[in-house]
């Protein structure tokens, strides 16, 4: 009797379309609330590491244009604790170094090399020739050329109000910083805007 009553609930919940839905999502919900909540708690996930500032106006046009033309979608910004990956990357990413970057640039796939500790590793005019063509200093190289971002221009009008939005999710800008973001990369080139970004990834952690 007590096996056919858990068969006949087993089977309840099985052929009722609605209750599968409601327990699903409820199994759902909590295991995600277990698995996130105490991440708000953690200062390591919250707090920004030592050293770490916000993106100026140019370095933060340059993360801009560094999702637009989908960089991302070959170079991760995370480097693992496995040892290989220390050695030939730097130091292993830290959550505090993401704390200002919305949204942050982890993942795992890896057509070209891990770009976090990118900063300083090479000069400006390496990048510059680098991204006009690759293949002129990497001939194996299968990255695609960014030729137009050496003409074109930053869009100076609406980076303060960027940075404007991000002081609202937590990025401490200054009104002062904000109201001298559209001067200050004013007739830039994204191709400098870019490198300025390329340079700073990384390098709070020694």
């Amino acid at each position: 009797m007590s096996t056919a009553g858990r068969t006949s609930g087993h089977e309840k919940i099985e052929t009722n379309n609605f209750l599968m839905i409601v327990l699903i999502l409820l199994v759902v919900a909590v295991g995600g609330i277990v698995e996130i909540v105490p991440l708000f708690f953690q200062r390591s996930t919250t707090q920004p590491v030592a050293g770490l500032k916000p993106y100026t106006a140019l370095q933060l046009a340059g993360r801009d244009i560094y999702t637009r033309e989908g960089c991302y979608n070959c170079h991760s910004q995370m480097i693992r604790t496995l040892q290989t990956e220390t050695l030939r990357y730097g130091h292993y990413s830290m959550a505090g170094e993401f704390v200002y970057d919305h949204p942050f640039q982890w993942g795992s796939k890896r057509t070209g090399p891990d770009l976090q500790r990118v900063g300083g590793k090479y000069s400006d005019e390496w990048h510059r020739l680098h991204l006009n063509n690759p293949r002129d200093l990497v001939p194996e190289s299968n990255m695609p050329a960014y030729s137009w971002l050496m003409t074109a221009k930053v869009d100076d009008a609406t980076i303060g109000a960027h940075m404007t939005g991000l002081r609202r999710v937590g990025v401490p800008y200054t009104d002062e910083e904000i109201a001298a973001a559209g001067e200050s990369v004013r007739g830039k080139t994204e191709i400098e805007a870019l490198i300025a970004y390329l340079q700073v990834l990384g390098t709070s952690v020694k």
